[in-house]
């Protein structure tokens, strides 16, 4: 072979050899780590510095046999002055035994101001224990529903209804009504359908917290000492599903 053809052989190959290096090298993926992004923070947007709450009731409103900070409307005041640093002053109209009837006449009897920034009400379940007609309550829930609009300075966005807890998934319950138990939560869903279709046909806020009551035999911490009440825990997880409903209310 020519020297002159060698150089040119030489050159080409080394062009080539070269090419191909480059190509493999470009074929390489590069890894890059991605940025950390950090989602923003929601604040809670503001609610007033000063709130008026009036608890209307029965037993499961006045805590029976809970600690007086235990029962829900205390959990609630608490975690409300915790994540707004307001002052939350709280008015409970409630006993135990009490039905539609009976809480109708305290507000009568008490004449509350209608002043309140925020007003719950958990209301029927004597109705149904003490066998009471079922239209006593078609017809005083709304009424209640209606005191309790008025109560909250007329402004039914202030208002903040709870469904009735299941008692047929307690201790008591179950012994109370042996094979009956099912009649017991028919009636108690029966309650509460009547009530939340009122609810949601008047723009009245409503939230059911039954489902939690009904994992009382499965998780006794869920009932109170008496075997019959929900527990400070349960009461804890009614404020934590009632909370979004809550702010909605005092933001209006």
């Amino acid at each position: 072979m020519k020297p002159h053809f060698k150089q040119i052989v030489t050159v080409i190959f080394a062009a080539f050899l070269l090419s191909c290096t480059s190509e493999e090298s470009s074929s390489i993926p590069t890894t890059t780590t991605p940025p950390v992004v950090t989602p923003p923070t929601t604040p809670n947007p503001p609610i007033p510095s000063s709130v008026n709450y009036l608890a209307l009731g029965d037993s499961y409103t006045i805590g029976q046999s809970v600690c007086e900070t235990c029962r829900f409307p205390e959990q609630l005041k608490s975690s409300l002055r915790a994540m707004y640093s307001s002052t939350i002053s709280l008015k409970i109209i409630a006993t135990t035994g009490w039905t539609t009837s009976n809480l109708l006449a305290a507000i009568e009897s008490q004449k509350p101001e209608s002043n309140y920034d925020l007003v719950t009400l958990l209301i029927g379940v004597n109705n149904q224990y003490q066998r009471r007609d079922f239209s006593v309550y078609e017809k005083e829930f709304p009424e209640l529903v209606n005191k309790a609009v008025m109560l909250a300075k007329n402004d039914k966005k202030k208002v903040v209804v709870i469904s009735i807890p299941d008692y047929a998934y307690t201790p008591y319950g179950k012994n109370l009504a042996g094979t009956q138990s099912a009649t017991i939560s028919a009636e108690i869903t029966k309650y509460n359908s009547f009530a939340e279709n009122y609810c949601n046909t008047n723009q009245i806020a409503f939230v059911s917290i039954t489902d939690i009551t009904r994992e009382g035999l499965n998780s006794p911490n869920l009932v109170a000492s008496d075997g019959l009440h929900p527990s400070e825990l349960a009461y804890k997880m009614f404020v934590d599903r009632m909370m979004p409903k809550v702010k909605i209310a005092l933001q209006n």
